[in-house]
Order: structure tokens, then C-alpha cells, then sequence
């Protein structure tokens, strides 16, 4: 068989990931609680390398998807492409899910398309366990990588988080959980609200909503994490005095 390549097809990345995958690799995933009912037994170490080389695809990851193949459909969360997924396919996708790391790395390409605030609204509010937590993953990673969206969009994100602390599902619980630390660490305009919340959390008498707000303080309130973001904050001044400088420079108003 070639090396791996762009025009690959999803027959040929599959039969080479058939090629490479072990029972001992299975039985690791295991360990870790990933369903590995349709798993080949190849790990993540190799699967984003590949990923890399083969390149983004829209329509063979839709084929890659359909496979039903655990890495398959990882391969389909590393190659799709999130200007061309339609909010229907994420919803297809969403009805397939059965593990928190298939969930997990496919809540990356659903957080980067231009819809992605409706689908954590609409997926937070599915009674199914794994499509709450992927509403809660997205909103974590898009606290985290969306770097140019105004810290309102998550502040408004947080009622949410307190709708749904109660949920003592294992996987929805640390994905809610996961969401208000990330929130409360992107910035300092956003710490002391979901601090409050956090607080608010860990005072409840709901187990559940309890074990979320007492971890997040802990995170929120540790000296490492406030040092981080204040060192986030004095970049962010520094960046817009030197934007303010550079548009007297030129006669511009900033």
C-alpha cells in the first residue's frame, strides 16, 4: 500500500488503519472507559499523524463517519471541514455518539463552525447523555480557542452551566464542570462571574451541583490560575496600547 496521502480515499484510510491497529491497543482503551466495540485498536499517537498527511475532506469524512469505525470517526472529527458541515450532519453525528472521546473530539469541528452557539443550546437541552456533554465540551473548547469572541458570548453561557449542574450523569457532570473552569479562566472580565457561580455551586445542597462548584473554586481561586490570567490581561492591555499607538501613528482614530 502507498504512504498516506491527500487523495486517499475512506476505504483506503481504513484498511490501513486495519492494518496497524493491536489488541493490546484495545485492551488500553478499555482501561480508559472508551467503547471499544468498533475500535481497531489504534491510538490517538498515530491517528492525528495520519490525520495530517490524509487532510481535511468534508465528504470523505462523512464516509469515514458512516463507517461506524471508532477511528474512522475520529479521523472524521480531525479531517472534517467546519465550513462545510451542515447543522443537520451535526445532528446525524450527534444521534451516533457513544463515548466521551468520540464526543470530545468531535465537539472540536462542531465548535469551529458559525452555528455552534445553537448547537450547545439545542444539545444542552437533549436528554441523551452524550449530546449534553457535547454541549458542555464545545462550550469548553470554544472558550479556550475562540479567542476573538467577545467574552459576552460566554458570560451569557453560564445560566446554562447552572441549568444543568444537577445532572449527576458521569459524562454530562465533568463536561459541565469542564466548562465553567475554562469560562472562568479565559479572562479576567469573566474569572469573578464564574467564580460567583462556582461559589453559588458549591453551596448547594444537590450532590452533583456541589462536586462541580467546589472543584471549579478550587481551580478558579489557585494561585497559578490567577497569576495566568493576569499575565493574559497585562498582554491584552500591552496589544491594544501598541493597536492605539500605531493609529495616532498613522492619523487614525483607535
Amino acid at each position: 500500500m502507498s504512504l498516506p496521502a491527500p487523495d486517499w480515499t475512506a476505504q483506503e484510510i481504513i484498511a490501513h488503519l486495519r492494518s496497524i491497529g493491536t489488541e493490546e491497543n484495545r485492551a488500553g482503551m478499555a482501561r480508559f472507559g472508551i467503547n471499544t466495540a468498533a475500535a481497531l485498536g489504534v491510538g490517538n499517537s498515530d491517528l492525528r499523524p495520519l490525520a495530517r498527511k490524509v487532510k481535511r475532506s468534508h465528504e470523505r469524512s462523512l464516509a469515514l463517519w458512516d463507517s461506524g469505525v471508532r477511528e474512522a470517526r475520529l479521523l472524521a472529527a480531525f479531517t472534517g471541514e467546519p465550513k462545510k458541515i451542515t447543522i443537520e450532519q451535526c445532528r446525524r453525528w450527534a444521534g451516533d455518539f457513544d463515548s466521551w472521546e468520540i464526543v470530545d473530539s468531535v465537539a472540536d469541528l462542531f465548535a469551529a463552525t458559525s452555528f455552534w452557539r445553537e448547537l450547545i443550546e439545542e444539545f444542552a437541552e437533549d436528554d441523551r447523555e452524550f449530546v449534553r456533554r457535547t454541549a458542555f465540551a464545545m462550550l469548553a473548547w470554544s472558550a479556550v480557542h475562540l479567542k476573538t469572541d467577545p467574552d459576552a458570548t460566554f458570560l451569557a453561557c453560564l445560566p446554562l452551566i447552572e441549568a444543568h449542574a444537577g445532572d449527576p450523569r458521569n459524562f454530562v457532570r465533568k463536561a459541565v464542570n469542564w466548562a465553567l473552569r475554562q469560562i472562568g479562566k479565559r479572562s479576567l472580565a469573566l474569572h469573578a462571574p464564574a467564580l460567583a457561580l462556582a461559589q453559588r455551586l458549591a453551596a448547594s445542597h444537590d450532590k452533583t451541583a456541589h462536586w462541580i462548584g467546589k472543584d471549579a473554586v478550587k481551580e478558579l481561586t489557585d494561585a497559578k490560575t490567577l497569576k495566568r490570567i493576569a499575565a493574559r490581561k497585562a498582554e491584552t492591555v500591552g496589544i491594544h496600547k501598541t493597536d492605539m499607538a500605531g493609529s495616532r501613528q498613522h492619523g487614525m482614530r483607535p
